[in-house]
């Protein structure tokens, strides 16, 4: 089973960047996490970053012929109003889950919305690193209980 790990704009600043809100795991440390946790479930985990919203569309576009069968998102700020990403998710057909750090509806108002909620399978956020794995788990249950 093939697990894609997409963390959008900002995020490779985990660890220095604010972290009462995002703690001090750096992106390196939750990528190995993830990695570590697909293993012991029999998942390969593979993850990118990137700053450049076309460089995360164009990831994405890669997910829907490489054999990803599920995807995990922190799109980051784009979650918010980037409707080129939520467009390029919309194209996949395999389970997607949304994820943050953060308790994105206990901040700012205009964290509250998700361009990307309508289309993915759920949204995990709140519990720090733990959400990212929360995800993994996820995806790897939607995965496995579609092949039965």
């Amino acid at each position: 089973m093939n697990i894609l790990v997409l963390h959008g704009i900002n995020l490779n600043m985990f660890g220095k960047r604010d972290p009462a809100q995002y703690g001090t795991a750096t992106l390196a440390e939750i990528d190995q996490q993830l990695q570590t946790l697909g293993a012991d479930l029999d998942a390969d985990v593979a993850c990118f970053q990137s700053n450049c919203e076309g460089a995360m569309v164009e990831r994405i576009h890669q997910a829907h012929t490489d054999g990803t069968d599920a995807l995990l998102i922190n799109a980051g700020a784009w979650t918010h109003y980037s409707y080129g990403i939520r467009d390029a998710l919309a194209i996949l057909t395999i389970p997607i889950i949304e994820v943050h750090m953060s308790n994105i509806h206990a901040r700012e108002a205009f964290r509250h919305e998700s361009v990307l909620a309508p289309i993915v399978r759920g949204q995990i956020c709140g519990f720090g690193v733990d959400s990212y794995l929360l995800g993994l788990r996820a995806a790897i249950t939607l995965v496995d209980s579609a092949s039965e």
